[in-house]
């Protein structure tokens, strides 16, 4: 008698999946608020579209994964910050516009699930929830055997938000004249890190546990640091109508997230050296010899989200950030021109 196949034997465990899934169930659940209408392994997730607050909300939506930082947790074998990247990356592309997050989904997949590399990524992304009071409502979670090398995975975050309409950030009020401010990184966040990983392995010949004077970490930890959310920065400032525009500062660095927000008829003109540049990003150079303008167009360089605003707000603006204990520096202007950026030397 032939032997009876089973979904195991192609690779697909069931039992893997429900321990995944028990913990995830436990992280998700710390998450919830009042809004939250069903519970984790419902097919869809339900959540209260009442707000009474508002006049005319307006719901903002986001999707995104991490990029190649993944290949660096695969190397490093620590996970517990990937997920904290994805949900602060994805709040911030919201934040733009003025929204403020409601609900988060995420889709994890991988070849060979291992609850406890699952349950760490997880984690991460109910950490970031909790954070940025935001519910993580679902999630998928998916075994595919084949598809990705062994010990990978892929994550990719889906983020809604909402903002009332009279509040809605977009920049079409910006002019010349205005102030452009710059709120400090904590790394690399989630951009630039095919380069970064050439660079640093390739040319550099670093290994993940190389520890870096300029940094005084190792590549790894260096490598690995979260993805900062702007959301406690700059959510006692949505309402104000002292923020004319916003700018996420992810793939494209600051010469091509900027023009994003600008209307036709200005440019900026961004002056360099008034921030606190990273040293990873020098040493990165140095090691490519690489041109200031790719540096630029491929890494934030320090500055993970940009404020236009005009310049009588400037000082209310900065000295509401500093009260919080973070940093914001004064990093250029906006100019008559077709909106192109400029790094001023």
């Amino acid at each position: 008698m032939s032997k009876s196949i089973t979904y195991s034997d192609a690779g697909v465990s069931i039992d893997n999946a429900n321990i995944a899934l028990d913990k995830i169930k436990t992280f998700a659940k710390s998450t919830f608020n009042e809004r939250t209408l069903t519970e984790i392994g419902s097919f869809g997730g339900m959540f209260s579209g009442m707000f009474p607050e508002m006049k005319e909300p307006i719901l903002v939506a986001s999707a995104d994964g991490v990029g190649t930082k993944l290949k660096v947790a695969f190397l490093t074998g620590k996970h517990h910050t990937i997920g904290q990247d994805l949900v602060n990356h994805c709040v911030n592309d919201i934040l733009v516009q003025g929204a403020k997050p409601l609900f988060f989904l995420d889709y994890f997949a991988t070849g060979k699930l291992s609850p406890a590399v699952t349950a760490s990524v997880v984690e991460g992304i109910s950490i970031a929830c909790k954070e940025n009071k935001c519910v993580l409502l679902g999630g998928e979670t998916a075994e595919m055997p084949g598809f990705y090398a062994a010990g990978e995975y892929d994550l990719a975050g889906f983020i809604v938000g909402v903002v009332d309409k009279s509040k809605v950030i977009d920049g079409k009020s910006v002019e010349a004249g205005d102030v452009v401010l710059g709120l400090p990184s904590s790394g690399l966040h989630t951009n630039g890190y095919s380069l970064a990983r050439k660079l640093l392995f390739y040319v550099g010949h670093y290994k993940v546990d190389t520890e870096l004077k300029e940094t005084g970490e190792t590549v790894g930890d260096t490598l690995l640091k979260p993805h900062k959310s702007y959301l406690p920065t700059l959510g006692g400032l949505l309402d104000s109508g002292k923020i004319k525009g916003l700018a996420h500062v992810t793939g494209g660095g600051l010469l091509e997230n900027i023009p994003r927000i600008l209307p036709e008829n200005v440019s900026v003109e961004i002056e360099k050296g008034t921030w606190d540049e990273l040293p990873v990003f020098g040493l990165m150079q140095k090691l490519g010899n690489v041109k200031e303008t790719e540096m630029f167009r491929t890494f934030n360089m320090g500055v993970g989200m940009v404020i236009v605003c005009a310049e009588s707000d400037v000082r209310k603006i900065k000295s509401h950030i500093e009260k919080l204990g973070e940093k914001c520096f004064e990093i250029g202007r906006v100019v008559e021109g077709n909106k192109e950026i400029e790094i001023m030397q």
